[in-house]
């Protein structure tokens, strides 16, 4: 079982609370005031997540640029799913949470009394820890988002209308196979049930339903943690490609594969604090947090 401690500094108002194992230290604010040179899409002030009783996020505030990948690091329990979660109100979904500060996206503060939810979770969309197709055909997986939202119109109505789009939803399934590497593998078994897919093809048809909503933001928690080593390098090969049209946050627990693929990266230490934020090769070669340090070289975590 984790031994915790909690240490007070004479002169602060903070408490850090550490895992054993975990130097203690006050964290200062120009560890996490990182500035990019893209434009930012989300930023975060002052953000705090409950459950219940439980403080689960701890005053965070961040920006995150445009056309990159972020990664979040950290322990097990950190906060950094919950952070992720926050992005695009998932954490609604949890009846105990309970979430102060702002989250703006373009300009809008996304907990602000009527914000269209459907919206917000289609041009912030979500890729989870494990593959969820629907239990229906590939095409049918892709093309279900962009119906659904009327931006492609199918179905007996639209024909005797005369304004059926298949022609457009096969365009769109291509693309976005395509986009999410999948295309060449399943493009003649299209009418197949993506459950037969294997894992690493389903995460990816998942990637994909995602794309075919056309987002902002992808958000990913932990997307290739279900995989094996070749199914999790196609995964990291595509959040590359992915980051030169959409802005990616990726959740993993593999700090080689944070290194690998990410352009920034914010650590999540105990108690659901952020430490540290800056480009990838700064944190992994010379973070200024002995925590961090701490964290990335394994002496604790």
């Amino acid at each position: 079982m984790t031994e915790t401690t909690i240490a007070s500094e004479r002169g602060t108002d903070t408490e850090i609370e550490t895992t054993k194992g975990e130097s203690t230290e006050r964290t200062r604010e120009e560890w996490t005031d990182y500035e990019s040179a893209g434009e930012t899409v989300l930023s975060v002030s002052d953000l705090n997540v409950y459950y219940g009783d439980e403080h689960a996020l701890k005053d965070v505030s961040m920006d995150i640029p445009e056309q990159s990948v972020t990664a979040l690091i950290g322990p097990s329990g950190c906060g950094k799913s919950t952070f992720l979660r926050s992005l695009n109100r998932m954490n609604d979904r949890i009846k105990s949470a309970r979430v102060e500060g702002t989250v703006e996206f373009d300009g809008q503060d996304i907990y602000q009394d009527g914000a269209d939810l459907v919206e917000l979770r289609k041009r912030i969309g979500m890729v989870f820890q494990s593959p969820n197709p629907f239990p229906k055909s590939i095409r049918e997986n892709v093309a279900y988002g962009p119906r659904k939202h009327g931006d492609i119109n199918r179905g007996l109505t639209a024909r005797l209308l005369g304004r059926d789009e298949k022609d457009a939803e096969d365009r769109l399934v291509e693309r976005t196979l395509k986009q999410a590497a999948l295309w060449d593998e399943v493009s003649d078994r299209l009418k197949d049930n993506a459950l037969g897919l294997s894992g690493g093809q389903q995460q990816r048809l998942c990637i994909a339903r995602c794309l075919a909503v056309d987002p902002e933001v992808i958000l990913m928690d932990e997307p290739a943690s279900a995989l094996d080593p070749i199914a999790t390098s196609k995964i990291e090969d595509l959040i590359e490609e992915l980051a030169e049209e959409y802005t990616v946050v990726v959740v993993t627990h593999n700090m080689q594969q944070a290194a690998r693929i990410s352009d920034q990266t914010a650590v999540f230490l105990t108690g659901g604090e952020l430490v540290e934020y800056d480009d990838t090769e700064k944190i992994f070669e010379s973070p200024e947090s002995q925590r961090v340090e701490d964290y990335i070289t394994g002496k604790f975590g």
